[in-house]
Parts: structure tokens; C-alpha cells; sequence
């Protein structure tokens, strides 16, 4: 039985993961509504624990929120099995070495910056890009069964491969826009910081 962590520490996880975020953008990761997230974010700063960014609706934890967040991400990860996804956090990271390749042949062509302009090349790229998420889906989904706020990620990295399939070529690498990249990395991000990974000891990125 997956493990489901409470609302306010997902949306405290969310913005520990972003770094900066819009309340719409922790509420699409925390699995909340926006009314939701903003309540815990405001309750976060209320704490001294954050800060908004008015002018730009950017909503960041502080020093002592991340040091907040350390003590409430080990008890909320007392409550799995970690161990248990190790096997498949291995398969991601296999996953993860074809996904960096599949991106700089997105963002390349013949060494010169990909302008899209070679429907062929892009298409081929994307058709791997859609085999690559076909193998990572039962791979997340078992990971998913046991932390149960990994499954999130499923949906967010369908939507953005239909999009791109779709036409939308700035949901393949692009930044800050929902792409699978960005999402890719937020929750490669959210299983290094849930197992207590030093990313660089790693050497995955």
C-alpha cells in the first residue's frame, strides 16, 4: 500500500523541489487546489519559514524553511520502505542517461543549434522520446506504489509528451513551461532529496 503524504507537506516538498515557484505551479505538484497551496504557502511564511515575491507572484523557501523541510521530509519518509525502490530508481537512472542524450539531439542538429526547421529529425527524436516514457511509466508507477506522492509525476509527463506530440516543440526541453524536461527533473530531484542522494556523489544531472 502506497504511502500518502499529507497535503501540507506536499505542497512544503513542491516548493523545496522548485526552488520558486507560482502558487498554480506547487498546486499542480502538491496535487492541491490553488486555493489549497496558497492557504500552506502563506502559512509557511506566517511561520518565518518563506517568502512571496509580490512583484513577480514567486512564492521561496528561507534558510530555517529549508531546514524545516530536512526534519519533515525524514518523517515523512519514515513512513516507507525505501529500500524497496531502489531496484527501480536504478531503472530510472538508466532511463535518465537515454533522456539527457534524446535532449541534446532535440536541442542539436549536426552540431549546429536544432531550429526545427527538419520535420524528419524532430520527429524521429520525439518518436524516441515516446519509448522512452512508454519504459519509465511502469518503472515510476512502481516507485509510485509505494511513495504515493510519486504518482503525480504520470499524468504531468503524459500531458507534456501529448503536447509536444501535438505540436508544441517548447514542451520537449524547454524551461520553466511545463515541459518533460522540466518535469523529468523535478522529479528526479524529488526521488534524489526522498532518498537522501548527494547528486554529485552520484554523478547524475
Amino acid at each position: 500500500m502506497a504511502y500518502e503524504s499529507p497535503s501540507a507537506f506536499r505542497v512544503l516538498h513542491a516548493l523545496r523541489i522548485k526552488g520558486f515557484a507560482k502558487v498554480s505551479d506547487i498546486a499542480e505538484i502538491a496535487s492541491v487546489s490553488p486555493d489549497e497551496a496558497e492557504a500552506m504557502l502563506r502559512a509557511l511564511v506566517d511561520q518565518e519559514f518563506g517568502q512571496f515575491r509580490e512583484a513577480r507572484g514567486l512564492w521561496q523557501l528561507n534558510a530555517a524553511g529549508r531546514d524545516h523541510h530536512i526534519a519533515e521530509l525524514a518523517a515523512d519518509v519514515a513512513n516507507v520502505d525505501l529500500a524497496s525502490i531502489a531496484g527501480a530508481y536504478h531503472e530510472f537512472l538508466q532511463l535518465n542517461e537515454t533522456f539527457k542524450a534524446l535532449c541534446a539531439d532535440w536541442q542539436l542538429r549536426e552540431g549546429a543549434p536544432n531550429d526545427h526547421s527538419d520535420k524528419a529529425h524532430d520527429d524521429r527524436v520525439i518518436n524516441s522520446l515516446v519509448a522512452l516514457d512508454k519504459a519509465a511509466q511502469p518503472v515510476l508507477a512502481a516507485m509510485a506504489a509505494v511513495v504515493g506522492r510519486l504518482a503525480g509525476y504520470l499524468p504531468r509527463l503524459e500531458r507534456s509528451l501529448q503536447r509536444l506530440v501535438d505540436g508544441e516543440t517548447n514542451m520537449f526541453t524547454g524551461v520553466m513551461c511545463g515541459s518533460y524536461h522540466d518535469v523529468w527533473m523535478e522529479l528526479h530531484e524529488d526521488l534524489i532529496l526522498s532518498q537522501g542522494i548527494d547528486r554529485a556523489a552520484e554523478g547524475s544531472f
